[in-house]
C-alpha cells in the first residue's frame, strides 16, 4: 500500500506571509482524495521524530540552539522564516514524516512525503526554508541502524541540495547527485558527488535526454541498495524561482523516469516534495500530484 506522510501542521503552523504556495500541504492530498488515487487509508500523520536520529545528522549545539531558539538574527535570516516554536516543531513532524516513510518504503517498495525535502539544511545551520534535513538523517537511519552499505540520493529540485551534499561530503556510502539551475540559488554550490548544472530555460527535452543519459548509468555504477527522490516542481516554465523552462508534462516525465528506474531495479525509494512556487498554485498541485499517480500506478 502506498502510505503517504501528511499532517495540517505542514502548513498551518507557518508565519502569516508565509502561506502560500504552502497552502499546495493542503490542496494535494484534497485532490488526491476526490479524484480516488489515494484514501485516507494512504495517509498517516507523523508526530515528532526523536532527538536521538536527528544528532545522528546534525550537529548536537546546532539542534540544542535551534530548539531553545537560540539563532542569531543573521542565521534566522538565512533560514527565510522567523523562528518560533511551531515552526520548529514543524520541521520535527516532517522529519519524521520522511523517516516513517522510509521505512514504508521498506515494506512496499515506496514511501511518500507531501513536505519533506529539506535539502538546504547543513549539520550546523539552516538556509533556505530548511531548518534540519529529512533526506540526511532518513539515509543516516539507513546506515547506522539498517545495515545499508550505499545509498543513492536523486535531487531534481531545481536548487542545488547544497544542505546533503556537505552532510554526506565524507560519506562513500550515501553518492549524492542533483540537476539544478547552475545560476539559481544557493549562489555558492557545495560539491556533490554529481552536479549537473542547467542553463536557464532548460526545456524538456534537453532535461529528460540528460536524466536519461545519467540515472540509469549511476544506478550501474553504484548498485545502490535504496534512492532517496527530491521531486521538487519548481522546474517548470511557470516558477517564479526556478528559471528553466520545463512544461507540466516533462515535469511527469522525469518522474516517471526515476520511479520506473527505481521500480524495474527493485530500488526501494522515499519521495520527498521539495520546491514549487508557480504563480498558480493549480499548477504547483497538478505537478505534484503526478508524482503520486505514478507511484500508484507503477507501485501497486
Amino acid at each position: 500500500m502506498l502510505k503517504i506522510a501528511w499532517s495540517e501542521i505542514f502548513a498551518h503552523s507557518l508565519p502569516e506571509g508565509h502561506r502560500f504556495p504552502m497552502a499546495k500541504y493542503d490542496l494535494l492530498p484534497e485532490q488526491l482524495l476526490y479524484e480516488g488515487t489515494i484514501t485516507q487509508e494512504n495517509l498517516f500523520a507523523p508526530e515528532p521524530l526523536q532527538e536521538q536520529f536527528i544528532t545522528d545528522t546534525h550537529d548536537a549545539v546546532y539542534w540544542q540552539r535551534l530548539k531553545q531558539l537560540q539563532l542569531t538574527p543573521s542565521e534566522i535570516r538565512k533560514t527565510g522564516f522567523p523562528l518560533s516554536e511551531e515552526l520548529v516543531n514543524r520541521e520535527v513532524v516532517i522529519m519524521n514524516g520522511t523517516l516513517l516513510a522510509t521505512q514504508f518504503a521498506l515494506e512496499y517498495g515506496i514511501g511518500m512525503n507531501i513536505a519533506g525535502g529539506t535539502h538546504h539544511a547543513f549539520t550546523d545551520r539552516g538556509e533556505g526554508f530548511c531548518l534540519l534535513n529529512d533526506i540526511g538523517i532518513s539515509a543516516n537511519y539507513l546506515l547506522k541502524h539498517k545495515g545499508f552499505s550505499k545509498i543513492l540520493v536523486v535531487d531534481l529540485d531545481v536548487h542545488q541540495g547544497n544542505g546533503t551534499a556537505q552532510i554526506f561530503q565524507h560519506e562513500p556510502r550515501v553518492f549524492t547527485f542533483s540537476m539544478h539551475g547552475g545560476h539559481n540559488y544557493p549562489f555558492h554550490k557545495e560539491k556533490s558527488d554529481l552536479d549537473i548544472p542547467l542553463a536557464e530555460g532548460t526545456d524538456d527535452k534537453t532535461y529528460l535526454k540528460l536524466l536519461a543519459e545519467t540515472l540509469p548509468r549511476l544506478i550501474d555504477e553504484q548498485e545502490p541498495e535504496f534512492v532517496f527522490f527530491q521531486s521538487g516542481v519548481d522546474v517548470l516554465a511557470t516558477d517564479k524561482l526556478g528559471k528553466l523552462g520545463m512544461t507540466i508534462a516533462g515535469c511527469k516525465e522525469r518522474d516517471r523516469m526515476v520511479l520506473e528506474t527505481c521500480y524495474r531495479n527493485k530500488l526501494p525509494v522515499t519521495v520527498s516534495m521539495g520546491g514549487g512556487y508557480s504563480k498558480q498554485i493549480a499548477h504547483i498541485v497538478e505537478a505534484h500530484a503526478n508524482t503520486f499517480r505514478l507511484a500508484q500506478q507503477l507501485f501497486f
